[in-house]
C-alpha cells in the first residue's frame, strides 16, 4: 500500500512540474459568480451585506444565489417556508430633514435593516439558478463504496446542496446528490476529500481543524487543502479511480501550492499527512506503543 501512496506522490509532482490545466468543479450546475442578487430586482448586493449574505449561504449550504423579502415572495406567488429564519442585511438610505433654521433641507444617512430569505427557502418561488435535473441513474462504484463505508468511526455524510464541505463544530460532511456529479469518480474522489478533512479532528488525528480557526488563503489553510488532495489522491489509488482523478488532483494542488510560493517541501510533507488520512479512514490506525 506504501508503494501506490508513493507512486500517486510521484504523478502529482510529475504533473505539477508539466503544469497542469486550471482545476474545475466537477458538480454540475454549480457554475455562475456566486454573487448574491435580489431576485425581484435581479441587482446584486453591495458592501457588509455580500458577506452577510456568503456566511449565511456558507452555513446553510444554500445553492442559490437569490433573495428576496417575505413580501416579495408572497409577490412572486408564493411564500416562505413556516419555520424558516430570515438573514438580516442593512441598507444605507438619504433622509431629507428640516433643520429649523433655514428653508434648505439637511440630507442625512439614515440606516435601515431588512429581513430576506434565500429562494431555497421559499416554496411556489421560481429558482432562476435552480440545477438541471438529475437524468442519469449514478452506480457505486463497489470499491470506492467499500472504502466509504469501512471508514468506523467517521463524520455525518449528508447529501444536498450544491457545494462539498466538512464541518468540524458538527463532525458532519454535506455533499452533492451523487447524480450531480459529472461522473462517480468526481462524486468519490469529492467525498475521499472531505473524509480527509474530518481526519483532522482532535478525536482521530488531531490538525487542530475544530479547535483552531484557519483563516481562507492562510498557509494553515491551504495545508489542510493539500493533505486534503493528497489523501483523497490516494483513497481513490485503493479503490481504483486513480488515473481518471490524478491530472485533477495536481491541478487543484498547484493553486494552492502557488499561495505556498510553489515550496515542494509543503507538498511533500503534506503527502505524509495525507497518508496518515487515508490509513485512518481504512482503519489503519497507529498503536498506542508506537
Amino acid at each position: 500500500m506504501k508503494d501506490i501512496y508513493q507512486s500517486v506522490t510521484d504523478q502529482i509532482l510529475e504533473w505539477l512540474d508539466k503544469g497542469t490545466v486550471p482545476w474545475r468543479t466537477p458538480i454540475t450546475g454549480a457554475g455562475g459568480d456566486g454573487m448574491p442578487k435580489n431576485l425581484i430586482s435581479n441587482k446584486a448586493y453591495r458592501g457588509v451585506n455580500v458577506f452577510l449574505l456568503a456566511i449565511t449561504t456558507w452555513i446553510k449550504g444554500y445553492e442559490s444565489s437569490y433573495w428576496l423579502t417575505y413580501k416579495q415572495a408572497r409577490e412572486k406567488g408564493g411564500h416562505v417556508r413556516k419555520g424558516e429564519k430570515s438573514t438580516n442585511i442593512i441598507f444605507w438610505k438619504q433622509h431629507e430633514i428640516d433643520d429649523g433654521q433655514s428653508d434648505d433641507k439637511k440630507v442625512v444617512p439614515v440606516l435601515r435593516h431588512f429581513n430576506v430569505f434565500n429562494v431555497e427557502q421559499c416554496e411556489k418561488v421560481p429558482v432562476p439558478d435552480a440545477p438541471p435535473p438529475i437524468t442519469e441513474e449514478f452506480t457505486p462504484i463497489e470499491k470506492a463504496e467499500a472504502v466509504v463505508c469501512g471508514y468506523c468511526d467517521g463524520p455525518t455524510i449528508e447529501h444536498g446542496g450544491g457545494r462539498a464541505f466538512y464541518r468540524s463544530s458538527i463532525d458532519g460532511v454535506r455533499i452533492p446528490e451523487p447524480g450531480r456529479f459529472e461522473n462517480a469518480e468526481s462524486y468519490y474522489s469529492t467525498l475521499f476529500h472531505e473524509l480527509v478533512h474530518s481526519t483532522g479532528h482532535s478525536k482521530r488525528l488531531d490538525r487542530g481543524l475544530d479547535r483552531d480557526l484557519r483563516p481562507f488563503g492562510s498557509p494553515d489553510y491551504s495545508k489542510e487543502e493539500l493533505v486534503a488532495e493528497m489523501g483523497a489522491a490516494f483513497l481513490a489509488a485503493v479503490a481504483g479511480i486513480s488515473p481518471p482523478t490524478i491530472e485533477q488532483s495536481a491541478a487543484y494542488i498547484d493553486g494552492w501550492r502557488s499561495v505556498l510560493r510553489a515550496d515542494k517541501k509543503i507538498v511533500i510533507q503534506a503527502a505524509g499527512q495525507g497518508q496518515n488520512a487515508a490509513d485512518w479512514i481504512r482503519g489503519d490506525r497507529p498503536t498506542q506503543d508506537a
